[in-house]
């Protein structure tokens, strides 16, 4: 289960699981990978055929690394102005869908400008033979929905979908419906792997939601492990935190998130309980 993080997120988790891999845990051939939001970058690029250490590199080599816009903006505060705008809505479902329709209604970059940056992100545009499911969020009726090789949706959209920052960048077009970052549903949706007997959760955000959810992380940890699976959690540590800093949509943060990533898997396994 591979959570949303910005691009900071991107390269904390890419480095945590080479890091992972290099002190002999390779979580990499999973039987299921669920990716939100920065977590759906990371589990595409999982299955593109490169190895841990090419992806790493994609990360801190500057010819090497994707296309960025640097947004600006505080990826907590952004979630922070929408929660308090809708402050009230009722329900999770309903402050989504009000998170939803700001978000058709906020300028933006242009979708296919945006469109260009997942393509240059993703080393491969075809879905992985490995079982990956992305999440995102209809941004009318505010329910989730997941894609997978079988969807009929092109990988380069459904990554485009889940990584699409209400506010920030563009609700993506998919089948006739517009769709908006999975995190405003949860940060890692952990709860979608109820049918697995053994669960890694990579949090780059922490374990605290950035939108209300109905199953925050630890509930979702504590129903996995109620139904027999074995869960770890693996959240940034104190130089991993200090590297993805508080604007990890900021491309300046791939470097050292990278590298603090890649520290942490080397001196911290994770602990399934």
């Amino acid at each position: 289960m591979l959570g949303g993080g910005g691009v900071a997120g991107i390269a904390w988790m890419t480095g945590l699981l080479r890091g992972l891999a290099d002190a002999g845990l390779d979580v990499t051939d999973a039987d299921l990978v669920v990716g939100t939001s920065a977590g759906a970058t990371v589990g595409a690029q999982l299955g593109s055929g490169l190895a841990l250490r090419e992806l790493y590199d994609r990360q801190v080599e500057p010819h090497l690394q994707a296309h960025e816009i640097d947004p600006g903006v505080d990826l907590r505060s952004v979630a922070g102005l929408f929660s308090a705008a809708l402050d009230g809505a009722g329900s999770p479902a309903a402050l989504r869908r009000g998170v939803g329709e700001r978000a058709l209604g906020t300028q933006t970059v242009a979708e296919g400008v945006r469109r260009a940056v997942i393509e240059s992100r993703l080393p491969s545009h075809a879905w992985p033979a490995r079982t990956l499911r992305i999440v995102a969020v209809d941004a009318t009726s505010g329910e989730a929905r997941t894609f997978d090789g079988t969807s009929g949706v092109a990988l380069v959209d459904a990554v485009a979908a889940s990584c699409a920052v209400p506010g920030v960048w563009p609700p993506v077009e998919i089948d006739g419906r517009r769709y908006i970052d999975g995190g405003v549903r949860s940060n890692d949706n952990a709860d979608y792997a109820r049918e697995a007997s053994r669960v890694l959760v990579v949090a780059p955000l922490g374990t605290e939601p950035l939108f209300p959810s109905e199953i925050p992380l630890e509930q979702a940890a504590a129903d996995l492990r109620a139904g027999g699976a074995e869960v770890a959690i693996v959240v940034p540590d104190e130089a991993s935190q200090a590297a993805i800093g508080t604007s990890p949509l900021d491309p300046a943060t791939r470097v050292p998130a990278a590298a603090a990533g890649w520290a942490q898997g080397r001196s911290a396994a994770p602990t399934w309980h």
